[in-house]
């Protein structure tokens, strides 16, 4: 495994992150999610990406019963507040200071921990001055609750106000968790200039665009069946945008790059994304333990200069490059 700098920071992450986003507490079933916890840490993964939404906290929960007995001080673990969670209050969503202070002492119990090492602001908030949530995240730093802070699908105008703040603070906001993918890579215009100016690194969501760069999906057929594509509690929706005939017909043609590199499509799309030097992790999920195995490959992998512009032949037409869509696809104000 390799080992990343997150950000202007001392702390290290390991290159491939494990999320349970749409499987843990959800998708797989506890003992399933446990042998996959247990394949990442047996590959060398040693960082755990989570959020107190994910199945309304049991994904936390199950991360936390299937980290329970590592040495602590061996992971880095993050977490995410913002979404609504437990009954949906009026107060249980946002970047308030109640919520945060709330949301973080839940999320340390379900992990079964006494800090996190990343507490991350799962999307701006239209609704709460920004000094009162950069406020908030101080004291959870200094109440030792939280080693550092990010966010996750900020604008760069956000992400260099919020940085402003945090060091007028003294704590350091020292990562973004955007979606990027050969696919998706809006935020090479803005937030990674942005981010490498003021010392934040990208930990990135859906690097294999949930799961249509391992070519398994084909154009004019039906999606194979157990894929995200057929999963009604959230994954048909969050990869809905990347089915268009077009967009399947361009990926299969990445098939033989993998094949010229000897690689899997997935792992191709992983070590792509990993190319980026502003990327300190990729994070991948598993419904299945020999998933992680195979993941894992990918951080070995070198993509050279001519198959690099390769890609960009062969995608051009459908990679979506507007950097307008962080805030595009961003809630305008608060969930209910």
């Amino acid at each position: 495994m390799e080992f990343r700098y997150l950000g202007r920071s001392g702390l290290k992450i390991s290159a491939l992150t494990y999320g349970n986003w749409l499987t843990h507490g959800s998708q797989v079933e506890n003992d399933v999610a446990s042998a996959c916890v247990r394949a990442a840490l047996d590959a060398g993964i040693t960082s755990f990406d989570t959020a107190d939404v994910y199945a309304n906290g049991a994904a936390e929960s199950v991360l936390g019963d299937a980290l329970h007995g590592e040495r602590r001080e061996s992971l880095e673990i993050f977490t995410k507040v913002y979404w609504p969670t437990g009954p949906r209050g009026h107060n249980d969503v946002g970047l308030s200071r109640k919520h945060i202070a709330e949301s973080i002492n839940a999320s340390l119990r379900r992990l079964r921990t006494d800090y996190v090492d990343l507490y991350q602001a799962h999307r701006f908030d239209t609704e709460t001055p920004l000094e009162e949530t950069m406020q908030a995240f101080a004291q959870v730093v200094r109440q030792g609750k939280a080693l550092y802070i990010g966010v996750s699908e900020w604008t760069a105008d956000q992400i260099r106000a919020g940085h402003a703040l945090a060091q007028q603070l003294g704590i350091q906001l020292i990562s973004s968790q955007p979606q990027y993918s050969m696919l998706w890579r809006v935020i090479e215009d803005q937030v990674v200039p942005t981010s490498r100016e003021l010392g934040l690194s990208q930990i990135v969501w859906s690097p294999v665009a949930q799961g249509v760069l391992t070519g398994k999906y084909l154009p004019g057929q039906p999606p194979p069946a157990g894929s995200r594509a057929t999963d009604d509690k959230g994954g048909a929706r969050s990869i809905e945008r990347f089915l268009r005939p077009e967009v399947l017909t361009a990926v299969q043609g990445l098939a033989p790059v993998a094949d010229e590199l000897g690689v899997t499509m997935a792992q191709l799309a992983l070590a792509w994304v990993l190319t980026n030097d502003n990327v300190a992790a990729a994070i991948v999920g598993a419904s299945r333990p020999e998933q992680v195995a195979d993941n894992v490959k990918a951080v070995d992998v070198q993509i050279p200069p001519e198959l690099l512009a390769r890609i960009d032949e062969v995608l051009t037409d459908v990679v979506v490059r507007d950097p307008a869509m962080t805030a595009a696809t961003a809630p305008a104000a608060r969930p209910a």
